[in-house]
């Protein structure tokens, strides 16, 4: 596994601004103490992993700010020869993920972009809870969510992630 300052470098070596590393590291580090306290609920966490996806959950913002960005990200990761997992926590980090039908109304290739494993589901729900490197309640993420007009599903897909991590 990569260690922090390796993937800060990937970041920084990448493009990414300051500004998205500075949300890398927040995400990181809130994804970390969501995952000690799930351990300590006595759930099965890879910390390490946890960590090292929270830091390159953005890895795409490099080149792209869209939608697509998590795809871009796992070409990059490709390319940093960085591992499948990390590969598959910056896949499936947006929101709480988006369904082979979704994508390809976004233009996204067709795939399931869900977090399944607990890892993917403590960093994109990290993710959802960070504006930049602000905290915000869940409350907040749906109320930006619906300004947007982020469809009903996948709104209710973020809630229902907050509720599995129990963590709001």
């Amino acid at each position: 596994m990569l260690l922090r300052e390796d993937a800060l470098d990937i970041l920084k070596i990448s493009g990414c601004s300051k500004k998205v590393i500075a949300h890398c590291v927040a995400v990181a580090d809130l994804a970390l103490s969501m995952g000690l306290k799930l351990e300590n609920d006595g759930l099965d966490v890879d910390l390490e992993l946890v960590e090292i996806g929270g830091l390159l959950h953005d890895l795409g913002r490099a080149k792209s700010h869209g939608i697509d960005h998590a795809i871009v990200g796992v070409d990059i990761a490709k390319e940093n020869h960085i591992e499948p997992m990390v590969q598959e926590i910056i896949k499936r980090h947006i929101g709480a993920g988006i369904t082979p039908e979704e994508a390809i109304k976004f233009g996204l290739p067709e795939d399931d972009y869900i977090p399944c494993t607990m890892e993917e589901k403590i960093v994109a729900h990290a993710d959802n809870l960070l504006i930049g490197t602000e905290r915000i309640s869940l409350d907040r993420r749906i109320r930006k969510m619906q300004e947007k007009n982020i469809d009903e599903g996948s709104i209710e897909r973020v809630k229902a992630l907050a509720e599995e991590i129990g963590i709001c």
